[in-house]
């Protein structure tokens, strides 16, 4: 049985649709990513999974509880990391678990076997007696996780855990996810960063409140159906404006000191050559290149809605 599951949620704040009829299930052990640009309803979608915002449309349950109707039973199962966690930060690494430990009721008696396995994760032993506030924040994010999984939650809900952080702490705070998802809780985590969708066993790319796509990340990769080239040319720009109304040029962008060129199939390096020839640039290189989740992203934005996009994603094999 799913862990999470949602169905048809929808939520408007006066003219904006902020989340435009999410369908989503979760097993355990699974980790699903939602990835977008800020603005794109991710944070809103967390809430509404929480039941700290009341959906317009749609049912929240989970591990098979309404959190509609039984809103404190469900939330027994779940443990949630907002974006901007509140830690105690004149108390200690340890004094702040115990704190989360009194809230969520936690018997005294299995206290110090779960510590010690949050400890293990985290690695923040050592830091017991150190003030939250004096905590680096990669530290402070990853004490934050261990006072969400303090009760033992089947469900795990973070919102962009890993911003703001350096990473090395970006890789040892995923490395923990990867552990709380061995055991079988099931985890769900909101990113701007596209590079961290790799990480996750299903992602789903998020614009306007809805899903463009959401499936495994290689199936994400591979349903990218143009055809990518990347230019090295000495300016950017004027090679963009060139290309911009090119026949079979669908876009033209930088990244990362190199401009992207997506066209329709059939395309060949040689005819962009002679596009920017013929406006006075010369290239260094043209080479095919394979797409990133930000080129599926871009490319997926600027097409129209499918029906097909606002079912339940697949479910991971």
């Amino acid at each position: 049985m799913a862990v999470l599951k949602a169905t048809g949620l929808r939520k408007r704040f006066g003219d904006l649709e902020a989340v435009a009829g999410i369908d989503l299930a979760l097993e355990p052990g699974e980790i699903f990513g939602l990835v977008g640009p800020d603005g794109a309803g991710k944070t809103t979608t967390l809430r509404l999974l929480v039941g700290v915002v009341d959906p317009d449309q749609g049912e929240v349950t989970i591990d098979g509880i309404s959190l509609g109707r039984h809103p404190e039973r469900a939330r027994e199962k779940l443990g949630y990391m907002p974006q901007q966690y509140s830690l105690y930060g004149d108390l200690t690494v340890q004094e702040n678990l115990a704190f989360f430990a009194d809230m969520y009721f936690v018997p005294r008696r299995e206290r110090k076997a779960r510590l010690a396995r949050l400890y293990r994760f985290s690695r923040l032993e050592p830091y017991a007696a150190r003030p939250a506030a004096k905590l680096s924040g990669g530290m402070y994010k990853k004490l934050a996780l261990s006072c969400s999984m303090i009760h033992q939650p089947r469900l795990l809900l973070l919102d962009e855990p890993t911003t703001g952080v350096d990473p090395l702490s970006r890789r040892e705070l995923w490395d923990i996810l990867y552990a709380f998802a061995a055991e079988g809780v099931a985890i769900l985590v909101t990113t701007p960063y596209m590079d961290e969708a790799e990480r996750c066993h299903r992602v789903g790319l998020m614009s306007a409140g809805r899903f463009l796509v959401a499936d495994r990340p290689q199936a994400v990769l591979g349903a990218f159906q143009e055809t990518l080239f990347e230019a090295l040319v000495p300016d950017i720009s004027s090679a963009r404006t060139a290309l911009g109304k090119a026949p079979g040029v669908v876009r033209a962008y930088p990244a990362a000191g190199v401009l992207k060129i997506a066209c329709r199939p059939g395309t060949e390096a040689s005819d962009l050559a002679k596009i920017l020839e013929s406006a006075g640039i010369s290239a260094s290189s043209i080479e095919r290149s394979s797409p990133t989740f930000e080129d599926v992203f871009l490319s997926l934005r600027e097409q129209p809605a499918r029906e097909g996009d606002r079912k339940e994603p697949t479910p991971r094999p």
